[in-house]
């Protein structure tokens, strides 16, 4: 059963659910952990998760299939990517076992959230982990807290899948060989003025430039960029400071092997976008978003349509939902039956 909502007209906004799971490292391991009812963490007014950023997340849901069964996408890999975050800014890792068990049991425990199958609705799981305890110096917190929490979403596209714009910007999200790749909150607070500064001028988003020399793409808004050429090859950029993405990884193996297409992960130059005939951007909230323009140093390319989706990025979608959803077979230990 699940809950009364409207799920069709659920946006991405917090919905405080029933139970979340907590575990705490201390003294060089974690506790067993446990789901709890308050959605508060007390916590030291000294700890560096509040102070120097030593805190990262992930993003990830569950579906549930037309059987009304629910199943994970890939949680392993999500695992695996908080795993790096925390080597790069030297926290302690959450094995995958444990972390994928603190998803099952927030699932189970809020199984009246997960909206039906049919609604464009999924529930979204935030696993985060920060670090804790008596720390003014700029050093590794003595003390973590790991935690998921979830929350029903609506479907990211109100009246279908329409192509949106977007501008380049003068900003950087992250620097090379700094945190780019690791999923932690700085990367987002240095992306929050350039984001504001293009809603503004009328656009979806921005789009980061590599930092270095600024004639490169490397991610849109929060998520990963993607292009089709002219001669249908599959195109991502490639760079140690863009965060690799679960769904651009999911849709490099789907381009290659259930559509039959080239993939390159390389350098994407800003002055090249004529050899692009569809774009988008990818990650867990929206799947794929398509991109109808890019407008840089006032001039405005338009790929597809500004109004239609290209053929090939919603033969991506539709494949790739389909899996989350069960109602396509995916690879071999993509889809984690609860």
């Amino acid at each position: 059963m699940s809950k009364n909502f409207n799920w069709e007209q659920l946006g991405f906004d917090y919905i405080k659910t029933d139970l979340r799971y907590v575990s705490v490292w201390k003294d060089g391991k974690w506790d067993e952990g446990k789901l709890v009812e308050d959605n508060y963490l007390k916590v030291s007014e000294a700890s560096t998760g509040l102070h120097y950023g030593q805190q990262c997340f992930e993003g990830l849901k569950a579906y549930r299939n037309k059987e009304g069964n629910i199943q994970l996408f890939r949680p392993d890999e999500n695992a695996k990517r908080m795993q790096r975050s925390c080597q790069q800014i030297l926290m302690p890792e959450v094995p995958t076992e444990k972390f994928i068990d603190a998803c099952v049991q927030v699932v189970k425990a809020n199984e009246e959230y997960v909206p039906p199958y049919g609604t464009g609705a999924t529930l979204y799981l935030r696993p985060f982990m920060f670090g804790t305890g008596h720390t003014v110096g700029v050093k590794p917190a003595p003390e973590y807290i790991f935690c998921v929490f979830c929350l029903p979403v609506g479907a990211y596209f109100k009246g279908g899948m329409t192509p949106v714009n977007f501008v380049t910007t003068k900003y950087d999200r992250a620097a090379p060989y700094g945190t780019g790749a690791a999923k932690v909150g700085g990367n987002y607070a240095a992306s929050l003025f350039a984001h504001k500064e293009a809603v503004e001028a009328g656009y979806a988003d921005c789009i980061y430039l590599d930092a270095a020399t600024h004639t490169k793409i490397e991610e849109v808004g929060a998520a990963n960029f993607f292009g089709i050429t002219k001669d249908n090859v599959f195109v991502t950029p490639k760079s140690p400071s863009i965060l690799p993405g679960i769904t651009k990884k999911s849709l490099l193996y789907l381009a290659e092997h259930y559509l039959n297409l080239k993939t390159e992960e390389r350098d994407v130059m800003i002055d090249g976008l004529d050899e692009f005939k569809e774009t988008g951007a990818c990650g867990t909230a929206a799947v794929i978003t398509p991109i109808g323009a890019i407008s840089h140093n006032g001039k405005k390319h338009v790929f597809h349509s500004e109004t239609e989706v290209g053929p090939i990025t919603k033969e991506l979608y539709d494949t790739l939902v389909g899996i989350q959803l069960g109602d396509l077979v995916g690879p071999e230990g993509w889809v984690y039956n609860i």
